[in-house]
């Protein structure tokens, strides 16, 4: 499919909805024998993209997932090419079943194996409505982002994982499921995003015991306030919590706090743990009286 300007990247996989994707044969390329494949979902952006630039640090093949800002997802991903690693943008909606597909199928005929995924994207709550005035259109599509997407999305990755164990293309999986404080920290004008992010943390726990003897471990990373576009509206109002002293460490938390957390995960610092919430919160569930 030739590339039209202003049209789809070529450098995308399935940017345009409709259009033929950009993938190679259905078997692997061959270009990829020993680097671990990895998909980062929403790792166009913020929290996602400097998980995918860690990644791509440590020697991962990386899926960057984004949805529509194709230049930013390009970019990540033109990062960690530059720097002798190697990875492709892929456009899909998780909350799309077959998008969902579309990413771990770009991840196997790409990279011919994977070994991590990490469940990242998520939208807040549409208008940051009052609970009382929350609409039937906003929760579904908050809970098909931040819920039914990542847990179909695990789903698949895991049987992908658990067939490449058991050929011994793999040693082992992982999956790694972004959530947020808000899933106990309650906004009364975002309640579908903080029930969603609850849930993650159940979902989580769930896969851990299911998953543990297959070979695949499971975590929660559970950051706090991180500096990001999604904060940026916010800004004035934590920069004073931040001040007062809501949490210990007094300061912004930055996207790169959450992609050490992944990697010190990946990096199998934790080999006796599986279901584990590690916060990057700067002490925020700490109680105190």
């Amino acid at each position: 499919m030739p590339f039209k300007p202003g049209g789809c990247s070529p450098r995308a996989v399935g940017a345009c909805r409709g259009e033929e994707l950009l993938v190679g044969p259905r078997e692997s390329t061959g270009e990829n024998e020993t680097m671990r494949g990895a998909i980062v979902t929403g790792g166009s952006r913020g929290i996602g993209r400097a998980i995918a630039l860690e990644l791509g640090r440590l020697g991962y093949a990386v899926v960057v997932n984004f949805v529509r800002q194709a230049d930013a997802g390009h970019d990540v991903a033109d990062q960690i090419n530059a720097a002798g690693g190697m990875a492709l943008a892929v456009q899909g909606d998780v909350g799309a079943a077959d998008d969902r597909t579309r990413l771990v199928r770009a991840a196997l005929e790409r990279f011919g194996r994977l070994d991590l995924l990490v469940n990242n994207a998520g939208i807040t709550s549409l208008g940051r409505k009052d609970l009382l005035e929350a609409t039937e259109e906003g929760w579904d599509r908050v809970f098909a982002t931040n819920l039914k997407g990542p847990f179909f999305l695990a789903q698949l990755a895991a049987n992908e994982m658990i067939r490449l164990i058991r050929a011994k293309t793999i040693p082992n999986g992982k999956i790694i499921n972004v959530s947020s404080i808000s899933g106990y920290a309650v906004s009364t004008n975002r309640a579908d995003y903080c029930m969603t992010k609850a849930a993650m943390g159940t979902m989580t726990v769930l896969l851990a015991q299911r998953l543990a003897e297959e070979g695949i471990g499971v975590f929660e990373v559970c950051p706090g306030v991180i500096e990001s576009d999604m904060t940026a509206p916010v800004k004035e109002k934590y920069d004073r919590l931040i001040a007062e002293g809501l949490w210990p460490i007094r300061r912004w938390g930055q996207p790169e706090d959450v992609a050490r957390a992944v990697a010190a995960i990946v990096l199998d610092y934790f080999p006796f743990s599986t279901g584990q919430r590690i916060d990057v919160d700067g002490g925020f569930h700490i109680r105190t009286l």
